[in-house]
């Protein structure tokens, strides 16, 4: 009978045997590489039952909700199919035209505050990334106040614009204002009190997490984008932008959605006033879910609210992809 010829492992090391716990090795090195058991699942385990549990089964469970005429105070949930969301896009019916202007004043918000939400704390960023005293410091002071909750802010804020015994309006007299300014229940100054709070609110966290991009960008590119005589606007244009990429698109879309869940401000600062002016879609869900009780037609409102967000996500992901020259 013929010997056997030399394995594959063997033919690697040029014929010569290998010794037994090198050829183990090598096994086990074949098999981490062709499949790597269960050991990846297990360590996202715990996440995916955090996932199913708050996030996908409520998901479904609110469609479930939003078929259904649900009442928390009627015994029976009768089952309407789509017509929950076919009222939604039928013009003179009960919940479309809150609805759509409650979409309106979303949107208004939304266009209001991102634009300003990116590039102001890009600005920040770029001055607390120079070297210079105290800037530990200013990064405290404008990160302090993301710390605030929601409710905080808005306390705090209906006080400071109160017509006629807020701080502001205090000083408004004292630069010249004739009367005071119903900060508010009057438009558009309604839209400037929650966008500049807004902004004062979370400003700090963006800024922060540009800032940490910022600093992740090599010195080198800078560096070289000088000795070829980049001025400062191109160094800007050329490294700064093209490294912030990932951080921009980031920032873009988490500020975009915050914006458009926008609730607690115009809860607490505005009311929804002047009349429903200011009273963004995630309020109204709340008023026509917990204060109306009708369930069925808040959960179908959050899941065309939904759809509109994701689609805005995914456009502004093919926006800023990243395109090969």
């Amino acid at each position: 009978m013929a010997a056997a010829g030399p394995s594959s492992a063997e033919q690697a090391g040029g014929g010569r045997p290998l010794p037994p716990l090198a050829r183990a090795a090598r096994t086990r090195g074949t098999r981490s590489i062709g499949g790597a058991g269960i050991t990846p699942y297990l360590f996202l385990l715990p996440y995916l039952a955090l996932f199913t549990m708050f996030i996908a089964l409520p998901a479904v469970y609110g469609f479930w909700v939003s078929l259904h005429n649900w009442d928390f105070q009627l015994p029976n949930k009768p089952w309407v199919g789509f017509q929950n969301y076919v009222d939604l896009f039928t013009p003179g019916s009960l919940t479309s035209r809150d609805f759509w202007q409650a979409m309106e004043a979303t949107g208004k918000f939304t266009l209001f505050s991102v634009p300003l939400l990116v590039v102001l704390p890009l600005g920040v960023a770029l001055i607390l990334n120079q070297k210079f005293p105290g800037r530990n410091f200013f990064r405290a002071v404008y990160f302090a106040p993301y710390v605030l909750g929601v409710a905080v802010i808005g306390v705090l804020w209906t006080l400071l614009l109160d017509p006629n015994i807020g701080v502001v309006n205090y000083y408004v007299e004292k630069v010249g204002a004739q009367e005071n300014i119903a900060w508010t229940n009057s438009l558009p100054w309604a839209w400037i009190a929650l966008v500049a709070v807004t902004i004062w609110w979370t400003l700090g966290y963006n800024a922060v997490i540009y800032l940490a991009g910022l600093q992740d960008i090599p010195r080198e590119l800078y560096e070289a984008a000088k000795v070829d005589g980049a001025s400062r606007w191109g160094r800007f244009r050329n490294v700064t932008l093209p490294g912030l990429r990932p951080v921009l698109i980031f920032i873009v879309t988490i500020t975009i959605l915050a914006s458009a869940n926008m609730f607690g401000q115009s809860w607490l600062i505005t009311q929804g006033a002047p009349g429903n002016e200011t009273r963004t879609a995630i309020m109204l869900i709340a008023q026509e879910g917990l204060q109306s009780f009708r369930m069925g037609s808040a959960a179908a409102m959050s899941f065309v609210l939904a759809t509109f967000l994701l689609m805005i996500s995914l456009v502004n992901l093919f926006v800023f992809r990243e395109r090969k020259s």
